[in-house]
């Protein structure tokens, strides 16, 4: 039972997220890319900031220490912003190859704790499944020398910055490592991300659209299930486990997304991609078997 109980939530956050792939490919039918991820973040804030506020019970609930800031920049900046990066590369890459390449979040998240924490090490064999992931994001990727500027490679490359950025994110909050709660943290990096997300769309230009329809179903289901609720659950498995084991999440995300994206959208996925994500699967078995040992014990 102890085991059901400490992989449920990574079983439930999978669901979450999964599910937003294919709710960001229908937002995106109608609202700017930049300004539809803005609308998420600032639907969660609120959310967010409001049950901490309820939390909080006579105790301050605003970052007070060097390291609550830290967190809640880094946060904010990167795992937040960042994502509207996967906003911008949804608009050519399908939902359920979108989702796939976020597969490279965990082998990205070792990369960044190797530089930015001193704990963490790694042996001759992470360092083949360092390899051998970027090698399955290339099977998914597959560029074209011919046509490096077609729509959907830049489109995937975009994305690739997003899994960078978010990776960084959830290393520089462990890194940080905050006084203030999970929900807190959560609420004001959301603040900060959207402020940033609102910011970048007035400067690339984008019209103001007002959400309705379709497209309002999908930011408020971004919004609260897979981004208030979702990042609830994050940072709360980031404080127990650390950015390594909590990104673990991202090889279960695809298999939700992907399954929706057919289902839900009629996308079509090819073999290959699949391939390449078991390829990256792999790679991150070989450099973190100890991660995944511990997780499953």
């Amino acid at each position: 039972m102890s085991k059901i109980r400490a992989v449920a939530p990574f079983l439930l956050l999978a669901t979450l997220w999964g599910l937003s792939f294919p709710a960001i490919t229908v937002g995106l039918e109608t609202l700017p890319p930049v300004l539809f991820a803005a609308f998420r973040y600032d639907i969660a804030a609120v959310l967010l900031l409001g049950a901490a506020g309820v939390q909080a019970v006579g105790r301050s609930w605003l970052p007070t220490t060097r390291a609550d800031f830290e967190a809640v920049v880094g946060g904010g900046l990167f795992l937040i912003a960042g994502n509207g990066f996967l906003f911008l590369g949804q608009q050519t890459v399908p939902s359920g190859v979108a989702a796939i390449i976020q597969g490279l979040v965990p082998i990205a998240t070792v990369l960044w704790a190797l530089l930015l924490l001193p704990e963490e090490t790694v042996s001759a064999v992470g360092a083949l499944g360092i390899v051998v992931g970027f090698l399955g994001v290339g099977l998914v990727i597959r560029p074209d020398p011919a046509n490096l500027l077609q729509a959907d490679l830049i489109g995937k490359l975009l994305i690739c910055v997003q899994v960078v950025s978010v990776s960084l994110g959830g290393v520089l909050v462990q890194r940080a490592s905050p006084d203030i709660s999970g929900t807190t943290l959560a609420g004001w990096s959301m603040l900060v991300g959207g402020v940033v997300l609102h910011l970048v769309s007035v400067g690339a230009g984008e019209p103001l659209t007002v959400p309705a329809g379709i497209s309002l179903a999908a930011v408020a289901y971004l919004g609260v299930f897979a981004t208030a609720i979702a990042f609830f659950l994050y940072f709360r498995l980031l404080a127990i486990y650390g950015a390594t084991e909590t990104s673990l999440v991202g090889y279960l995300v695809p298999v939700v997304a992907a399954l929706a994206g057919v289902a839900l959208l009629g996308e079509r996925i090819s073999p290959l991609a699949f391939v390449g994500f078991a390829v990256i699967f792999v790679g991150f078995l070989l450099l973190k078997r100890a991660a995944f040992r511990e997780l499953l014990a």
